[in-house]
């Protein structure tokens, strides 16, 4: 009788709340969820599902009223375009090349500023400055101040040397957006790998030291195995967004000459703003993503390895 009245029950010696409770909890936890799980749908899922509804259909903005489904055409139109593959290549390159200058240069800036030195303070402020330039504004600067052939630096510094001043936009356009792509985003790979040598055992390079080893055997077989887990998630989120670039090609070069600079991001916004063709543009927005998400998988697995092993 009392145990039938009680508000808990013991079960296997615990104690446990009754069903009633338990349900009113997790109608409870859905309540305070739902705000968050409602706006994620509305935010991400909505516009990918117009997207793909898109991708079938004929819809161009200069003549609205004449849509209709069109099935896959929109994709065929795409894959047999030569411009969709060389926006392909151009993104792959751009993304392959600004990572490697980016590890390079950021384990260099990093071991550099891990030293003690006067001014040190300073010297890590300006290397992680250019982070928080804006992109339109850093492809400005570059563009205007430094690959002007005849009123940039580099030009004017080519023929203190006797060199003739280079139009780097129009002669090597995609170099020209990797040095630009890549000023950005060393600041941020400096800064994953000087906060990883932070918590490098210092003793353990003393060690080394005091055995004979010299410094370059000492960066090779202690210093970069500490540092292969931030480079693996620096190489990730890099990746992430380097698949996105467009302020700093729209700004400079603005895809060309030809198409020598489209890469995927800026072929979608040329059918999509340019020719208005939105149902070609959802169709390279769709495998867009799907490229996304086979380097983020990819990359992601990856990572795990590193961090279990």
């Amino acid at each position: 009788m009392a145990d039938a009245t009680m508000d808990a029950t013991a079960v296997g010696g615990r104690i446990t709340a009754p069903d009633g409770l338990a349900r009113r909890r997790r109608r409870s936890s859905w309540l305070l969820l739902s705000p968050a799980v409602i706006l994620l749908v509305v935010w991400a899922f909505v516009p990918l599902a117009m997207t793909l509804v898109y991708s079938f259909q004929h819809y161009n903005l200069l003549y609205p009223g004449r849509r209709g489904f069109v099935g896959s055409l929109n994709y065929r139109l795409l894959v047999t375009d030569p411009t969709f593959w060389t926006a392909i290549i151009n993104t792959l390159v751009l993304v392959l090349s600004v990572l490697v200058i980016t590890l390079v240069l950021g384990t260099v800036f990093a071991l550099l500023l891990n030293q003690n030195f006067r001014g040190r303070g300073v010297a890590r402020l300006m290397v992680i400055a250019p982070f928080f330039v804006l992109p339109p504004v850093a492809a400005l600067i570059w563009k205007n101040l430094l690959f002007d052939p005849l009123n940039g630096l580099i030009g004017w510094l080519c023929t203190l040397i006797g060199l003739h001043p280079v139009a780097w936009l129009t002669v090597y356009p995609m170099l020209a957006v990797v040095i630009i792509v890549a000023w950005e985003w060393t600041p941020f790979a400096t800064l994953i790998l000087l906060t990883a040598l932070q918590s490098l055992d210092t003793d353990q390079l003393e060690a080394a030291r005091m055995d004979g080893a010299k410094p370059l055997s000492r960066i090779i077989y202690i210093v970069l195995p500490h540092l292969a887990r931030p480079m693996a998630i620096t190489v990730m989120m890099e990746s992430i967004f380097l698949l996105s670039i467009f302020a700093e090609i729209l700004t400079t070069t603005a895809g060309g000459p030809g198409d020598a600079t489209t890469t995927l991001t800026y072929l979608i916004y040329i059918r999509a703003l340019l020719d208005f063709d939105i149902g070609g543009a959802s169709a390279a927005g769709v495998l867009a993503i799907v490229l996304a998400n086979v380097v983020a998988i990819f990359l992601m697995r990856a990572v795990a390895r590193n961090i279990e092993g």
